[in-house]
């Protein structure tokens, strides 16, 4: 099934994501990949314990973003 704009109308657009959101997600993905990356290749604390580090961060920076945007709409 696919929406076209025409069906969801010109009051549904405040729901489309930003251009500074999306590269702000971009640069945290590297970031992460890159953290990831040091601590597995020049740390050499192993695959298995980088990778869980490096999702213990995005899971973190989620929770953050998460709060974040609830105190945000919270506002509105």
């Amino acid at each position: 099934m696919t929406v076209d704009r025409e069906v969801m109308g010109e009051g549904d657009r405040a729901d489309e994501v930003s251009t500074g959101t999306v590269v702000a997600y971009l640069v945290a993905a590297v970031l992460l990949l890159g953290w990831f990356l040091f601590g597995w290749l020049v740390l050499r604390q192993g695959f298995v314990s980088s990778l869980g580090e490096t999702a213990g961060t995005a899971f973190t920076l989620l929770l953050v973003v998460s709060i974040v945007g609830t105190v945000r709409r919270s506002r509105r």
